[in-house]
């Protein structure tokens, strides 16, 4: 009996019910087995019915994934509370970083407090903690070290919150972090831009745990590249930070690279001064080139192009990106080229065809081709470029659209409407 309210509680009234139900089956059992048969299978739906009841008034702590088989470490229930208090998802914690869940050292409201003290809201905390449940394992002072870290390279703490958001491991990876603040010092010291510093942390953190010398010893090579180049001292700056946004990984590509794409290149003919003008437009992929595969490149399109090797240069400084294409790649988008009717003469002149795929080229000549056009008797300068681009050649174009003939009074419509 319930000392307040003067009656039975709920669970002793469903146990009673089923010690109730227990006892009536088996008086019917003597008595009509037909009859028994089907009220046993109405009964059995019934408690059925009630245990789903049942299971879905326990609170998550009480989750059968708490309670599994005993291969699985018991989870941590403070902190299973703790974020559920957050209203993180468990069961995605659960799914993807269930060990999380099971560590006796746990730090929920620790990290909650320091991201709404840098301005997330709780959804915003809610969204981190379970993208990157592994952030409450950090220690607190560790955490605020690796905040105050941050705030040196990025312009305000709004800004570096939108960092998190998008990258949450980066920032809670909190390993090296004397060699994070050696490579943090260095760039700073060559005069580069606080976001630049700021992307390259959030998209490659594993460039700045390593130790600082290796990424001397890259800048000094990309340093060097651009200056026996002839490249001008005045736009190193520049030049590095532009490498740097287009590729943040291009710090952990080994110095070698470079040197060895370049003198490849020497040994095709290039001249210092073309070698200049790729290194310019390649940018950062010019450290992903390999040799071997750039002559199978160039071995392709010298024979596809029937090109001398003065005119297959030509067609890499004007499309430096068959450099990095794949065989597989280059030989598709030439083959589908030459479905269409285009001619070998055409992609020579126009070589940054190659850069568009297949179904963009057929789509922009079929376009050009409702308005009259005939790329196959005209030049491939029309299509190529972005879509912008594209839309402002034959913008210009200024072709004659057709009326219909049924309607000459009809206004002028594009393909679009």
């Amino acid at each position: 009996m319930d000392p307040i309210y003067g009656h039975r509680p709920a669970s002793n009234r469903r146990e009673s019910s089923l010690d109730s139900t227990a006892a009536l089956l088996e008086a019917m059992l003597e008595d009509d087995p037909t009859q028994s048969s089907r009220m046993l299978r109405v009964t059995s739906a019934s408690l059925y019915t009630c245990c789903q009841k049942v299971r879905l008034l326990l609170p998550p702590s009480a989750s059968t994934s708490t309670l599994t088989s005993p291969n699985k470490r018991l989870e941590n229930q403070r902190t299973v509370d703790s974020l559920y208090e957050l209203s993180v998802d468990i069961k995605k914690v659960r799914k993807f970083k269930g060990w999380v869940l099971s560590e006796s050292s746990a730090y929920v409201s620790e990290t909650a407090d320091l991201l709404k003290d840098m301005g997330a809201d709780d959804t915003v905390i809610a969204r981190i903690l379970e993208t990157h449940p592994e952030a409450i394992l950090c220690r607190p002072e560790d955490a605020v070290a690796q905040r105050d870290l941050w705030v040196s390279v990025c312009p305000n703490r709004r800004e570096l919150m939108s960092i998190i958001e998008k990258f949450p491991a980066s920032f809670f990876t909190l390993t090296h972090h004397d060699n994070q603040r050696a490579n943090i010092l260095y760039l700073q010291s060559l005069r580069l831009n606080k976001r630049i510093i700021s992307k390259l942390m959030a998209s490659a953190p594993q460039s700045f745990s390593q130790p600082v010398e290796r990424n001397k010893e890259v800048i000094h090579t990309l340093r060097e590249t651009y200056l026996d180049l002839g490249g001008d001292e005045g736009n190193l700056r520049i030049w590095l930070q532009k490498l740097l946004s287009q590729n943040p990984y291009i710090l952990l590509r080994p110095a070698e690279a470079w040197r060895d794409s370049l003198g490849f290149l020497r040994e095709r003919g290039f001249t210092t001064e073309e070698l200049l003008s790729l290194v310019c437009s390649l940018r950062a992929s010019m450290a992903e080139l390999k040799p071997e595969a750039m002559e199978q490149a160039l071995t392709y399109i010298e024979g596809a192009l029937a090109c001398s090797e003065d005119e297959l240069k030509q067609v890499v400084i004007r499309c430096p990106s068959v450099l990095y294409y794949s065989l597989p790649t280059l030989v598709g988008r030439y083959q589908g080229l030459m479905d269409v009717g285009v001619s070998m003469d055409q992609v020579k002149e126009s070589p940054n065809v190659l850069e568009l795929t297949t179904q963009i080229v057929l789509y922009r000549i079929q376009k050009l081709a409702s308005y009259g056009y005939d790329v196959r008797s005209g030049s491939l300068d029309v299509i190529v470029g972005t879509k912008k681009d594209f839309e402002m050649s034959y913008g210009k174009l200024q072709l004659r659209q057709r009326r219909p003939l049924f309607n000459p009074v009809a206004p002028l419509r594009s393909v679009e409407e």
